[in-house]
């Protein structure tokens, strides 16, 4: 495992998850009115939530992606659940420069879950969590019955 890199990160662009064909763009957001994180409409995108630490800084830094099919096209991380502890998640900085993450841990929150814990770290250590829905279709909540997070660890 590397020691933790003091120099600044650079904002992330791509992300790359080879065991389950991810390669794909990463689009800065905040927040909606309603507090919660944002994210691109774009089923093939990712969105970093900008208002933390970027990948490769001290914390948890988070990238969320659409999970569900849009008529025969599947989202970004429609297969994020079939990660393993152990594999490997890299994303890619403005200058191309690779910060490897590894798979620590796959957990599922209901949606008013308290998951805190997935946007903060205190460890001292660098983190990159995956979030996505999961479950069943609720149409009238208008989203899925729960949340999908994929805990790494900087290599």
């Amino acid at each position: 495992m590397s020691a933790y890199n003091a120099t600044p990160a650079l904002a992330p662009v791509r992300l790359q998850i080879g065991t389950i064909q991810v390669d794909t763009l990463i689009k800065p957001v905040g927040l909606t009115s309603e507090g919660d994180m944002a994210i691109d409409s774009s089923i093939d995108t990712t969105a970093w939530y900008q208002l933390g630490p970027k990948p490769g800084e001290k914390g948890s830094a988070v990238i969320a992606g659409h999970y569900g099919w849009t008529g025969t096209v599947g989202s970004v991380f429609n297969n994020l659940h079939t990660l393993k502890k152990g594999d490997s998640v890299v994303v890619y900085d403005e200058q191309g420069e690779p910060i490897r993450f590894i798979v620590r841990e796959i957990r599922k929150y209901h949606p008013e879950d308290d998951a805190t814990e997935v946007f903060k770290s205190n460890d001292g250590k660098a983190h990159l969590n995956l979030i996505t829905c999961e479950g069943a279709w609720n149409s009238s909540a208008n989203s899925y019955t729960e949340r999908l997070v994929v805990f790494t660890d900087l290599e």
